[in-house]
């Protein structure tokens, strides 16, 4: 994840990080991780997927669940799909 702007938390194994403006986070292979503008900012990030598996149409359902189009229970589906596994943090 490299920081454009904004705020963004980075959930990484066990630990919430925050990165800001010329950050770069990188999360280890097989490493839990999830991310979401810190609350009450916006956050522009450029992210790099190695090896490079795609998922464009995993960004494009989340938009569509954004939109109220899909439900988040829909993208349980696709886990597989999308290299994509969801995971309990009971810190995130």
């Amino acid at each position: 994840f490299f920081m454009l702007d904004g705020t963004l938390d980075v959930l990484v194994g066990s630990e919430i990080l925050s990165a800001g403006p010329g950050d770069l986070l990188i999360v280890p292979p097989q490493c839990d991780h999830a991310f979401r503008a810190h609350p009450d900012h916006t956050a522009d990030a450029l992210i790099v997927i190695t090896p490079g598996v795609d998922r464009f149409d995993y960004f494009r359902h989340v938009a569509r669940i954004r939109r109220g189009e899909a439900t988040r229970e829909s993208l349980l589906a696709e886990q597989d799909r999308y290299d994509t596994h969801f995971v309990t943090s009971p810190i995130w």
